[in-house]
């Protein structure tokens, strides 16, 4: 069986697409120049009495670079729907399009329904009014979608992510899988790595790693920030002091130092992170227990078996999180009980858990400072005041006046901190911290491979540009939802 070219069929399109992406350079280097130049001031305009596209040559530049914008967007198209219908046939390129159909297949319905209902939707539908901020989204869910299909429901992957296959040792993209069984698939689609294990499935399941803790414990960050952060700029005074100076306390800490500490074994060992997560995890039900009474506080009727049924709910899901086998805390000199086994609904990996507290904890104070400040400026405002009148009491206020109207910048922050969460995931994985060794995520693929970055590029370069796409992804969709949040 021959190896699979990158293209395969649809290689005699190449040129083509090699000519306008080397034009589409060309004109955005021109662009960029031609914004530096003095601007003459010469612009249409329409009939409506708006400003129109700029003349000159300036303006003829920026409209050859958009029609060669949308000449690659479509070759891409024809690349990703020829790769689909062909599969291998289509060359690497077409047997990775065919493989993610379940992604393609989620990005389109989610797409149409957000764009049909966009306008009852409120921040998130206006982000379907921006190019920038719909291309990030789409990178992000891209990710999103890989991790569930891929990591969870495993209709991605070629191979299992661990297992060793004889002869595919550091194989380029495109090997054949050498006495490939019936069933089996026949390709290593991105090749091999220094153990024989196929790049393309850690590639896969190294994004459910990222699904799983970066949105999750930057939500966790963001309940400890906000609970602390409301109260501490509304009330002012000691309370303010006080939980500033804890803030700038853990912020004196270089955060890639502040990692190294939490995850290392020596520090695991002695139980800490366990004890920081009792602490840490029980902010998620403080704050929806504040949430739920100050809003229901009038109806006793609706908040009484309201509050009860959810905090039994999420005081069932605190305990199972922070407690493992049976045990909360376990070292060689005494060992802290959790629930009962037949009550823990799941157990999460002490590796992951560690990792994860570990993002919640560094976070925590930056979301904190920035939610006292938001609550320092709002509250001075006159619908608070008409809020006090009424009678309303500091946390009704403080959840339901201050918190929604500052909303804009907390999910600009939040996109961005998960972007600054997978960075920090992928370094600590590349220091082999935190994670276990053979863990598929991307940090510890990227630093498994870069020892033979010079002969066999392919197993470090994989996973090195998931991860600059998903930042970037988040990074792009952060612009488009601050570019639609200041429209408000």
């Amino acid at each position: 069986m021959e190896p699979l070219t990158w293209t395969g069929s649809l290689s005699g399109l190449n040129i083509v697409f090699y000519i306008v992406i080397g034009l589409l350079a060309i004109t955005i280097a021109l662009s960029i120049l031609a914004s530096l130049a003095p601007s003459s001031g010469s612009r249409a305009i329409g009939a409506d009495g708006t400003l129109a596209a700029e003349k000159g040559a300036s303006g003829f530049i920026n409209m050859i670079t958009g029609y060669l914008f949308y000449a690659a967007l479509a070759l891409i198209l024809v690349y990703l729907v020829g790769g689909i219908f062909m599969g291998t046939g289509a060359g690497i390129f077409g047997g990775m399009a065919q493989r993610f159909l379940p992604v393609w297949i989620a990005l389109i319905v989610t797409f149409a329904l957000s764009i049909s209902y966009k306008r009852k939707l409120g921040l998130y539908g206006k982000l379907f009014d921006s190019t920038v901020g719909m291309i990030g989204f789409a990178i992000v869910m891209f990710w999103v979608y890989t991790g569930i299909f891929g990591g969870l429901f495993d209709l991605i992957v070629t191979h299992d992510s661990l297992s060793q296959v004889s002869g595919m040792k550091n194989k380029e993209p495109g090997t054949p899988l050498r006495g490939a069984e019936e069933g089996d698939y026949q390709w290593f689609l991105l090749g091999g790595d220094n153990l024989a294990r196929d790049v393309f499935s850690r590639l896969v399941k190294g994004s459910w790693v990222v699904v799983q803790i970066a949105p999750l414990a930057t939500l966790f960050a963001f309940m400890v920030g906000i609970t602390l952060g409301l109260p501490a700029g509304y009330y002012g005074g000691k309370l303010d002091t006080i939980l500033s100076f804890l803030a700038n306390l853990i912020l004196a800490f270089p955060v890639i130092l502040l990692f190294y500490l939490l995850v290392t074994p020596e520090i695991v060992l002695t139980g800490i992170p366990n004890y920081m997560a009792l602490f840490l995890f029980v902010f998620p039900i403080v704050f929806v227990a504040i949430l739920l009474n100050s809003r229901f506080y009038t109806q006793p009727s609706v908040r009484t078996p309201l509050l009860i049924f959810v905090i039994g709910v999420l005081g069932w899901l605190y305990l199972s999180m922070v407690s493992s086998n049976g045990t909360i805390v376990s070292t060689d000199s005494y060992t802290i009980p959790g629930i009962p086994a037949m009550l823990d609904g799941f157990d999460i990996d002490p590796g992951i858990l560690v990792v994860f507290v570990s993002v919640v904890f560094v976070n925590s104070p930056t979301v904190f400072r920035i939610v006292r400040g938001l609550a320092l400026d709002i509250k001075t405002r006159d619908y608070v005041a008409a809020a006090q009148t009424r009678g309303e009491g500091p946390w009704y206020i403080m959840l339901w006046e201050i918190l929604p109207n500052a909303r804009g910048p907390l999910i600009v922050d939040f996109c961005l901190r998960i972007g600054y969460t997978t960075i920090l995931l992928g370094t600590l994985g590349f220091f082999g911290l935190g994670l276990e060794s053979e863990s598929p995520d991307w940090g510890s693929t990227i630093n498994a491979g870069r020892r033979l970055l010079s002969l066999y590029p392919h197993a470090a370069i994989a996973p090195a540009l998931a991860l600059l796409s998903l930042v970037l992804g988040l990074n792009l969709l952060a612009d488009g939802l601050r570019e639609e949040s200041l429209r408000d």
